[in-house]
């Protein structure tokens, strides 16, 4: 659902009165904006408990007269116009048809007009997010994004409640789930990528052209969602560093497996005073770790805390049921907390920290040559000219000397100062292409 009629947002809007406390025998009505996979799971979790404190009201689509479902009671009100739903007597409206506009002008409206929002837009609230909980404060709304991220995997509710005590200073994270189709299957058929690829699309994992998902646009905004929510800190998406999956092969699972370890992409992020280091990529991890053991197109999420530590969160990361549930479940905390008449639970103002990807770790560089003597001398000079140690050097049997691919890992240092080496190992005469490079996570 892409056209809508025009909204609101650019009209002058006072903003409303504080909405009064519901009674806990009045169910919220709702407003669903967008009947896709996604929407029509909602619809049928809100049509099968019509005596719970939610009320399926009015289902706002384009093309509405062949969306219509014969299993949705027939009091919930159909319409192409969202101007009928602000204008309705919905409590919360729940934005499910993505992108940024008219997404973005809908649940401004929506908020502008009093009423508490729902939504999955991992684009909008990662982009938006900030102003966004701004403004539903102002209003005395509530806004929840808790499918934004994950899928049906709780995590967000789990920041927002169960580690709110906490004082969480990490987040990291299998966040996109064909990425980790991907890259499971080269690792369990050691087939090429390309192949990989192909199936993940064959199966409906990735789109015709995934390059969100491949070059980690898609794990980046919702990085930028889970530091919004658990550190408290405003990041712009594209200020985080993605690389590209697309490198990785076969032979880099074997030698991954000589080190103990198996690839994944990972998107991480930790602050530090005023920093936030935070990348989205590739990344080899510890194969007996929590993340090394993650298959197919499943999602997870583990938080750092200063008091309780590390705790993980997994599950499905996509598919209309999962969302759905996480969509009803915000619908539910919304519910209550109008009925009780409580306040936002989100700070007023968000942290503003520098963003930078100079992460301090050991790193995997896996390079393509044209043999000949003096090849590891050289590399090794260079690593040695921008102070940088050698841990070892591996190389397999059996493959041809015109294109030669062999390992060597490093000693932790910082991405600042392994990056300038790199470009000058790039241009040697010997190297078919630049070498691919993979920090090492412990």
């Amino acid at each position: 659902m892409k056209a809508l009629p025009k909204t609101r947002s650019s009209q002058t809007a006072s903003l409303p009165k504080a909405p009064e406390s519901r009674g806990p025998a009045s169910p919220c009505r709702v407003a669903l904006v967008g009947f896709g996979t996604v929407g029509r799971s909602v619809a049928k979790i809100l049509c099968a408990s019509p005596e719970g404190p939610l009320r399926l009201t009015q289902i706002c689509n384009r093309n509405v007269e062949r969306k219509k479902q014969p299993w949705v009671p027939k009091d919930v009100l159909w319409t192409e116009d969202f101007h009928a739903v602000l204008d309705s007597a919905a409590d919360i409206v729940v934005e499910l048809i993505g992108g940024l506009h008219p997404a973005g002008d809908l649940v401004r409206d929506a908020l502008k007009a009093g009423k508490s929002v729902v939504t999955a837009n991992k684009q909008l609230i990662a982009r938006d997010g900030p102003d966004l909980l701004q403004l539903a404060r102002a209003c005395s709304c509530r806004l929840e994004f808790g499918a934004s991220v994950a899928g049906g995997v709780p995590v967000l509710p789990a920041l927002r409640t169960g580690l709110c005590g906490d004082r969480l200073h990490g987040i990291s994270g299998i966040l996109n789930g064909t990425c980790n189709y991907i890259l499971s299957r080269i690792e369990s058929a050691r087939i090429p990528f390309s192949e990989a690829l192909e199936e993940a699309q064959a199966r409906g994992y990735a789109e015709a052209d995934a390059s969100e998902d491949l070059d980690g646009g898609d794990a980046r905004a919702k990085l930028a969602i889970l530091a919004l929510a658990g550190l408290q800190t405003r990041v712009a998406p594209e200020t985080i560093r993605a690389r590209t999956i697309r490198g990785v092969d076969a032979l880099d699972f074997d030698y991954a497996a000589e080190l103990g370890c198996t690839i994944r992409q990972i998107s991480r992020a930790d602050l530090k005073h005023d920093i936030l280091f935070a990348e989205v990529g590739p990344s080899l991890v510890p194969a007996a770790s929590p993340f090394g053991r993650v298959q197919r197109n499943l999602n997870l999420v583990v938080t750092s805390g200063l008091y309780a530590g590390d705790m993980a969160f997994l599950g499905p990361g996509a598919g209309g049921d999962p969302t759905a549930v996480a969509v009803v479940s915000d619908l539910m905390f919304v519910a209550e907390s109008l009925s009780a008449g409580v306040r936002s639970h989100w700070p007023q103002q968000f942290l503003e920290p520098k963003i930078s990807c100079d992460f301090e770790t050991p790193w995997y560089l896996r390079f393509l040559v044209r043999d000949r003597p003096g090849i590891i001398a050289r590399l090794a000079e260079i690593l040695s000219d921008h102070e940088l140690n050698i841990d070892a050097v591996l190389q397999k049997p059996g493959f041809a000397k015109a294109a030669l691919p062999f390992v060597i890992t490093l000693e932790p240092c910082r991405d600042s100062q392994l990056h300038p080496a790199l470009e000058k190992m790039a241009a040697l005469d010997f190297c078919i292409k630049p070498c691919l490079c993979l920090p090492i996570l412990p």
